[in-house]
C-alpha cells in the first residue's frame, strides 16, 4: 500500500498540517509507505526530504501567497510526475492548490477527501474555487470528517452523505513535569488557573472570556496565551473593565512551555464563537492532561462533540460571558464535580483522541477502500 497525502504547507503552522504530518509518521512507523506533498513555507527548503524508509516529504516552491493560500503551480507538475506511484491519494481540505493539482494531474486511482472545515472567511476565494470544490467532492471515493457533526451539518456535503465517515483527530498525550507545575503555581499564590490558548482573532471569542472575569471571584485567574491582531483591543478591554487582577494576556507560548501551562492550569476554556473553530485540537491536548473543559456550542461545529457536556466538561452558549463565568465557578467550586469531569476528560481522550486511534481508523479506511470497489460510490 502506498499513500500520498496532499495539502497545505510545511513546516507545520496549524491543525491541518499537524494531522497530515502525524498520519504520515504514524503510518510509516507501521510499515505503510506514506508521502506528503505540500508547499514549502518560508522555513522549508523545496525538494524531497527522506524522513524514514517509508515516508518522504515532497516540498514544492511557492510562487505567491494569496487569500491565505499558498499558490504553488509546480505542485501540479510534481503530482503529474509521481501520481502512478500511489494506490490512494489523500487530499486535505480546505486547500485549493491540492484540489487543482489533482484535477490537472489526470489521476485515475482512489481518492480520499479529508474535510477539516468549510471555507468560511474567504468569500472571494470560495466563489472562484467552488466549481473545483464541487468536482473534488464528487470525485472523492470517501470523505472523512474530523467529527460526525461537522460533515453532517456542512451545506457543501448534504448530497453526499452516503460516502462520508469520520476520523477524530488524535494527538500524543502531553507529558507534564510535577516540579515545573509546582514552581509555576507558586508564582500565582495558589490561585485557580483557567488557561486558554490560540490566536488573538475574532472567532476565538476572547472578548467574552475577558468579560466573564467580571463575574468570577479573585481566587480565579484567566491566562490567555497567543498573539494576534486583537492584542491591543483585548488589552484595552481588560483595562476598561478593570479586570487586570483576573486576566493576563501572556503572549506567545513556546512549544517547550506548553506542557507546563496545561499541567498547571485547573481547567481549559475555549470561548470560540464561529464555525471557523471546527474541532480545536487544544481541547484534546488539555483532556490528555485530565483537565476539565469549558467550550461553546457553535452551530454546525464539532467543538461541543469533542467536549461532551457533563462528561469531559461543560458547554455553554456562544457570546455569553455570564454563562462562561457560571461554568468556571461551577467546576472550580465543587471538588466532586471537578474530579468527575477531570476523570471524564482523560477517559474521553483515551477512548477517542489518541494519535494511535487516529492512525488505526485511517488505516482501516485505506484497507477497506482497496479491498472492494463497492466500498463507496465510484466516479463515473
Amino acid at each position: 500500500m502506498k499513500i500520498l497525502q496532499i495539502g497545505k504547507f510545511y513546516p507545520i503552522r496549524g491543525g491541518v498540517e499537524k494531522v497530515m504530518h502525524d498520519l504520515m509518521l504514524g503510518l510509516s512507523k507501521r510499515g505503510v509507505h506514506c508521502d506528503m506533498l505540500c508547499a514549502a513555507n518560508e522555513d522549508a527548503l523545496p525538494g524531497t526530504h527522506e524522513l524514514n524508509t517509508h515516508a518522504r516529504l515532497l516540498c514544492v516552491p511557492v510562487w505567491k501567497k494569496l487569500a491565505a493560500t499558498m499558490i504553488a503551480p509546480s505542485m501540479i507538475g510534481k503530482l503529474f510526475q509521481i501520481k502512478n506511484e500511489y494506490d490512494i491519494i489523500h487530499i486535505h481540505h480546505p486547500d485549493p492548490m491540492a484540489c487543482l493539482a489533482l484535477f490537472f494531474s489526470g489521476y485515475k486511482g482512489k481518492v480520499i477527501l479529508h474535510w477539516h472545515s468549510d471555507i468560511l472567511k474567504q468569500k472571494t476565494l470560495l466563489h472562484l474555487y467552488k466549481p473545483f470544490q464541487s468536482w473534488m467532492i464528487h470525485r472523492a471515493d470517501l470523505i472523512l470528517g474530523t467529527s460526525p457533526v461537522y460533515v453532517k451539518e456542512s451545506p457543501f456535503l448534504k448530497n453526499v452523505q452516503n460516502k462520508i465517515d469520520y476520523v477524530p483527530i488524535g494527538v500524543e498525550a502531553i507529558v507534564t513535569d510535577a516540579s515545573s507545575i509546582d514552581s509555576f503555581r507558586k508564582k500565582y499564590s495558589g490561585r485557580k488557573l483557567i488557561f486558554s490558548l490560540g490566536r488573538l482573532v475574532e472567532y476565538k471569542g476572547y472578548e467574552y472570556l475577558i468579560k466573564a472575569a467580571q463575574y468570577i471571584s479573585d481566587e480565579y485567574l484567566i491566562l490567555i496565551g497567543g498573539t494576534g491582531p486583537l492584542h491591543d483591543a483585548l488589552s484595552n478591554l481588560i483595562e476598561k473593565l478593570d479586570v487586570r487582577s483576573k486576566v493576563e494576556l501572556i503572549g506567545f507560548v513556546k512549544d517547550e512551555d506548553i506542557p507546563t501551562y496545561f499541567g498547571a492550569c485547573h481547567l481549559f476554556c475555549l470561548s470560540s464563537i464561529w464555525k471557523t473553530e471546527a474541532f480545536a485540537i487544544v481541547q484534546i491536548e488539555a483532556m490528555s492532561c485530565a483537565k476539565p473543559l469549558i467550550s461553546t456550542r457553535i452551530s454546525g461545529s464539532g467543538v461541543s462533540w469533542v467536549n461532551a457536556h457533563n462528561e469531559s466538561g461543560l458547554t455553554v452558549p456562544v457570546e455569553d460571558e455570564k454563562a462562561l463565568a457560571e461554568a468556571i465557578t461551577s467546576i472550580l467550586s465543587d471538588d466532586d464535580k471537578y474530579n468527575q469531569l477531570s476523570k471524564g476528560a482523560k477517559n474521553r481522550y483515551l477512548s477517542l483522541f489518541t494519535q494511535e486511534k487516529m492512525v488505526d481508523k485511517c488505516l482501516k479506511s485505506y484497507e477497506n477502500m482497496l479491498k472492494s470497489d463497492s466500498f463507496c460510490l465510484r466516479r463515473k
